[in-house]
């Protein structure tokens, strides 16, 4: 059996091309698309995407809710499927369109990779995401250790995670020079930073309580001068791996010389800390969830909410409060319960609304929507 076509390869070069340049697609969507491509070739014998007919989709639609995820076992979520099956789908439409293709394909035909409408709905349907209480992430931090220079990277690591949000690729790339300890500010430069979409803007520190700003202050003061490193080194810097006197591998300091390439360990210092806790593994972009729940309860204003919103990176407040806003099952009940109480209604009957209360609410959404317009 054949293990690829050139004639396939050839053209699926030009669509990442295509992506990437025309569409702007980062190197990560690209990736994914490549292997949902890969998946239906493997499962049509790589025949040539010029011989595609309608019932090849309709029985690799077949074939994947048969297929177990590798790495669980079980059958694929119909999330992994939905997504697969729409990049297959914007594929060959943007292939029926192509020299050598438009006479043997139909955009029609590419409709048959479409999922089922209830399919559909189960895939897209928004969920409970699991993330830890401040209180939790608190915790973990006093627990952490910090005798030595790894150690205090890696606490300080968690902390500054916890005060700015930041994404665990901006984590990996962030300077000393980002960081300004007197106006209590990171600068995500997408110059240096690996930002979400490329986007440029500043953070300032959270006040998330805890010892998490003086753990962040303290280890950029031992950077600068117990290490006497300089401005344009890493904030966080790699591991110095090095060999024991058995001529095994051992970490030995912190690299100096470059960043983080990727995000790996620092997820694996995050599942560390976590387990050393008791506690189960939170990933670093749960914590954005964490600090849009504190936003949601510290927060006097919509205007302080939007600038709660806008310190984690978000244009649009909604964005804040539909991505990671939800409120979790515990406190719906707790509120939904203290509705029909006194307290929860400061003695009104819970059937009834003040219609200044409803007027107020209602011009402050109109002030959301004309602010994220204009």
């Amino acid at each position: 059996m054949a293990k690829h076509n050139a004639s396939n390869v050839r053209i699926k070069r030009e669509y990442f091309i295509y992506l990437k340049e025309a569409q702007r697609r980062d190197e990560g969507s690209v990736d994914a698309i490549a292997k949902a491509l890969s998946r239906f070739e493997e499962a049509n014998s790589h025949k040539d995407f010029k011989t595609f007919h309608r019932s090849q989709a309709v029985a690799f639609k077949q074939k994947l809710d048969k297929q177990t995820a590798v790495r669980t076992g079980k059958p694929l979520s119909r999330a992994t499927v939905h997504s697969t099956l729409s990049a297959l789908r914007a594929f060959f439409i943007w292939l029926a369109g192509q020299p050598g293709y438009k006479s043997r394909l139909s955009y029609a035909d590419a409709d048959y990779f479409n999922l089922a409408e209830k399919d559909v709905r189960v895939a897209t349907a928004t969920r409970q995401k699991p993330f830890p209480s401040i209180e939790q992430v608190h915790n973990v931090i006093a627990a952490m250790p910090d005798g030595t220079p790894i150690e205090k990277r890696n606490r300080a690591l968690l902390a500054f995670a916890l005060l700015t949000g930041a994404r665990d690729g901006a984590l990996a790339s962030f300077r000393l020079k980002h960081v300004d300890l007197l106006q209590g500010r990171v600068d995500q430069d997408a110059r240096d930073v690996r930002t979400k979409a490329g986007k440029t803007f500043s953070t300032w520190f959270f006040p998330v309580g805890g010892d998490a700003l003086k753990i962040v202050q303290d280890w950029c003061q031992y950077l600068r001068v117990t290490m006497l490193w300089c401005e344009n080194d890493p904030l966080f810097p790699p591991t110095q791996i090095g060999i024991s006197e058995n001529g095994g591998f051992i970490p030995v300091g912190l690299r100096r010389d470059e960043c983080w390439h990727g995000a790996g360990p620092i997820r694996h210092i995050f599942r560390k800390a976590f387990e050393a806790a008791g506690l189960p593994y939170f990933n670093p972009h749960s914590f954005r969830d964490t600090l849009v729940q504190l936003g949601e309860q510290v927060c006097p204003t919509i205007e302080a909410f939007k600038a709660w919103s806008q310190n984690l990176g978000h244009e649009r407040v909604m964005t804040t409060l539909t991505s990671y806003g939800t409120i979790t099952p515990h406190r719906q009940a707790e509120l939904i319960r203290g509705m029909g109480t006194e307290k929860g209604m400061r003695g009104k009957q819970a059937s009834t609304f003040e219609p200044e209360f409803v007027a107020k609410v209602m011009a402050a959404m109109q002030n959301i929507a004309d602010n994220e317009r204009s």
